[in-house]
């Protein structure tokens, strides 16, 4: 049964997507087109869609926060990675200049969502 649920999710959303494209022209699909599919997909209302996208977001955000990983089977891994010191170059006028430490989040794409967009 919970097969045949995500099997539907995720035909809606591929069928959501088509049609948003078509209608839309879009190229880039940004929060608010989650929360359409969202929306269409469950049912709720639009305000509840978005308090569940914005949940998801948060979460991965404060997890990252923490030093945590965030693995979504199928989709990828997010992680956050110290990035050192450094000597940079102003490009617009060749001066040097030094680059503070840093950490910085990173996305690890999984196979299936390789192989998907092939």
């Amino acid at each position: 049964m919970q097969e045949h649920l995500v099997d539907q999710f995720d035909t809606d959303i591929v069928m959501y997507q088509v049609d948003v494209i078509k209608s839309k022209r879009i190229i880039t699909m940004n929060k608010q087109d989650i929360i359409e599919a969202v929306h269409a997909v469950l049912g709720t209302t639009k305000k509840q869609a978005e308090d569940v996208v914005e949940t998801v977001i948060a979460t991965i955000i404060g997890s990252l926060k923490k030093g945590q990983d965030v693995s979504i089977a199928g989709l990828g891994i997010f992680a956050v990675k110290a990035r050192k010191a450094r000597t940079a170059r102003n490009p617009k006028t060749g001066e040097l200049i030094q680059v503070a430490a840093m950490t910085v989040p990173k996305f690890r794409a999984a196979k299936a969502l390789k192989d998907a967009v092939k």
